[in-house]
């Protein structure tokens, strides 16, 4: 259930067509008597506290990525309208938060590869724009949609907590610029929008598990970071991934933890 609204813009915010020229103008007009020593910026730079745990090197993720016997991962790039960059400063040349600190979960509620074709479609309007970085299928094969440097369209309006990254007055607040994403396919039965259905694979589990651990692995980020898009939408329009069943995931996530030595990044406490 990526956002429809994936960029983390409000919807009618004047950023397509003749609108679009306007919100540009009133942007440029906003940024004028800011640009010396005006009237401060309207919203502050929120940040995420140090976790506290140090990226491992490359070598090291592929003998982990190895014992824990990941799949190779499978091209499925999405088209450029769909993604972007992780933009390093705000309309007032703040810089934000711009490096990987969050994981969030997610189903698709359509097919793997009506979803992969649906990100490769271009798609001009903003709220049409949309992707995850991985996709797991039913059989737990990754397809890469976007490169963990970039910034997927994954959540729109959205924060972990209260924090939240914003990039100009007129932004809602979004975590893609910190976030990475990551999907499930949704089983026959949940290609609807219904509360629940049957479940994901024991293989999905698995597959889930191990490509969360080395992400955190990755950029340094603790279980207490690794969220559902549910959990983190601001929208009040967002469920997924239904029926995900963290006693299955965090069983898998142990195994693996175990296996590659990397039990340090489950603090088993609550903390942003």
């Amino acid at each position: 259930m990526a956002a429809l609204n994936g960029r983390g813009r409000a919807p009618g915010s004047g950023l397509a067509g003749a609108s679009g020229s306007a919100g540009a103008l009133l942007s440029l007009l906003l940024l004028v008597p800011l640009a010396g020593c005006g009237p401060r910026p309207p919203f502050e730079v929120q940040t995420l506290a140090d976790a506290g745990l140090k990226p491992l090197p490359a070598e090291q993720l592929r003998a982990c990525a190895a014992k824990l016997r990941l799949p190779s991962e499978l091209p499925r790039p999405a088209d450029a309208t769909n993604f972007g960059a992780r933009q390093r400063r705000d309309a007032f040349g703040r810089e934000v938060p711009h490096k990987p600190q969050l994981i969030v979960l997610h189903e698709t509620v359509i097919s793997a590869a009506d979803t992969a074709r649906r990100f490769a479609t271009p798609h001009p309007r903003d709220d049409d724009q949309a992707s995850y970085h991985l996709l797991l299928d039913r059989e737990g094969q990754r397809l890469r949609i976007v490169p963990d440097a970039g910034r997927a369209f994954g959540a729109g309006m959205a924060a972990f907590g209260d924090f939240t990254v914003r990039i100009r007055p007129q932004s809602v607040g979004s975590l893609n610029n910190v976030a990475l994403h990551l999907s499930l396919e949704s089983p026959p039965d949940g290609r609807g929008d219904g509360d629940a259905h049957s479940g994901y694979t024991p293989e999905q589990y698995r597959v889930a598990a191990g490509q969360v651990l080395l992400w955190q692995a990755a950029f340094g980020i603790p279980m207490s970071r690794v969220t559902t898009h549910e959990a983190v939408d601001r929208s009040h329009s967002r469920r997924d991934p239904r029926s995900f069943r963290w006693e299955s995931f965090d069983a898998a996530w142990r195994q693996g933890a175990q296996r590659c030595g990397l039990t340090a990044y489950d603090r088993g406490r609550a903390t942003l």
